[in-house]
């Protein structure tokens, strides 16, 4: 009886299996059997290179926090308490330069008005008129706090510190807070290492504010050439390494000293941010050092898939 019951069995499979009707294999094999007969077809996927660290020593600085990224895929290569938050000094200036440039237009004429006199200055005349792109310079070359509040108070201080807040979050800047446009000190408003990379990162797509920040030095006029301002970048690194192309400075008592450097290295774009740091230059020094010697890169290619 079992031995029937198996020949059943297999006979009724064969003859389902080889049934020209409607049967899954019938559709699948036996008119695309073709399709079976083709050799495998490859689909190569070409990865952006990436960096690598060759050895475990850690570059030795003073900074309380550090990050480095390779913009390129956007891999850190090193970083030291990069989501701890920090003063940020006049590092806030990259937040007021892009919301400067997305609600003004570059030849609008402002009329500077209740200068500030506090800090770094471009030097600013009370009534002078200037164009919001010599203002851009004025800030991101020189660090004019003056030049930072021109921009502001033109647009309404409390608007557009409100619009500084909501670009941060847009770039995913979700542990910082701004309370002003220069970068004064005010225990609420705090970044991170990380967020002020994403900040940079959005800067250097910008084609006007990357050759500013890489200016070393420009002579600037209000709209009636009665004033002029020879700026001088505040980065010494700029002109001194090959490579660094800017980016930005900040230094106040309580946040201590504060970069953020714009670095090619091996046909890479890298940004170096240091925060709380004794000596900026000389640690910015010791960590391009410290890639030049440690960092390589690797294709990442090979990736197939079966088609």
């Amino acid at each position: 009886m079992r031995f029937r019951f198996y020949f059943l069995f297999i006979f009724f499979t064969v003859l389902f299996l080889f049934y020209p009707g409607d049967s899954l294999y019938y559709h699948t094999f036996a008119y695309n059997r073709h399709l079976f007969n083709q050799k495998e077809k490859r689909l190569s996927f070409k990865i952006n290179q990436i960096p690598y660290v060759k050895t475990a020593d850690e570059p030795q600085v003073s900074a309380e926090a550090v990050y480095i990224v390779d913009l390129n895929s956007f891999t850190p290569v090193y970083k030291k308490n990069s989501q701890t938050q920090f003063l940020p000094a006049s590092t806030v200036k990259i937040i007021t330069a892009l919301v400067a440039y997305d609600v003004y237009d570059l030849d609008r004429v402002i009329t500077v008005k209740n200068v500030v006199s506090e800090g770094q200055l471009m030097g600013l005349a009370e009534g002078e008129k200037i164009t919001v792109e010599n203002l851009l310079y004025g800030m991101l070359v020189h660090s004019g706090n003056d030049a930072a509040f021109a921009l502001a108070d033109n647009y309404g201080r409390d608007k557009f510190v409100d619009i500084m807040n909501k670009k941060a979050q847009k770039l995913g800047m979700e542990k910082s807070n701004f309370t002003n446009p220069a970068g004064f000190d005010d225990f609420s408003q705090l970044t991170t290492g990380y967020d002020l990379t994403l900040a940079a990162r959005e800067l250097l797509k910008n084609k006007l504010l990357k050759k500013i920040v890489s200016t070393k030095e420009i002579t600037v006029s209000d709209s009636e050439y009665k004033n002029f301002h020879k700026l001088s970048n505040v980065n010494k690194l700029l002109g001194e390494i090959q490579g660094v192309g800017g980016l930005k400075t900040g230094f106040t008592e309580n946040a201590g000293e504060n970069l953020i450097s714009f670095y090619k290295h091996n046909g890479h774009d890298l940004v170096l941010t240091i925060l709380k740091s004794q000596d900026r230059f000389a640690d910015t020094r010791e960590l391009i050092n410290w890639i030049d010697n440690n960092i390589g890169y690797t294709q990442v290619d090979g990736l197939s898939l079966i088609n």
